[in-house]
């Protein structure tokens, strides 16, 4: 959380705010972040600096694998998915371990 709320406080400095009033941050179901811990984490961290008392917002974004078997994409749970289709393992993670600022809003 420290280094995504030192991404937030330079782009708001780079943009002149004074003030941070909501943070997005889109989060990979296979990330490894407990969306709860973070939001502690943040209230923790962000207190004396501009956003202190910003809301975090949190997209939840599921894990996408890649069939090449079959060339279908389907989303699991787990980092070693099967294919719903023909029951094959997939090594091929598209998407679900992001951890990225999506958004700020600031004045």
């Amino acid at each position: 959380m420290q280094s995504a709320l030192d991404q937030v406080l330079e782009k708001a400095r780079q943009a002149g705010a004074s003030r941070v009033h909501a943070i997005r941050l889109r989060i990979g179901a296979l990330s490894g972040v407990v969306p709860d811990a973070l939001q502690f984490a943040f209230e923790a961290l962000a207190a004396g600096t501009p956003a202190q008392g910003a809301q975090l917002l949190i997209e939840d974004v599921p894990a996408r694998f890649w069939c090449a078997a079959c060339s279908h994409e389907f989303e699991a749970t787990r980092m070693f998915a099967e294919c719903p289709d023909c029951h094959r393992p997939s090594a091929e993670l598209r998407a679900g371990r992001e951890m990225e600022l999506t958004s700020l809003e600031v004045d």
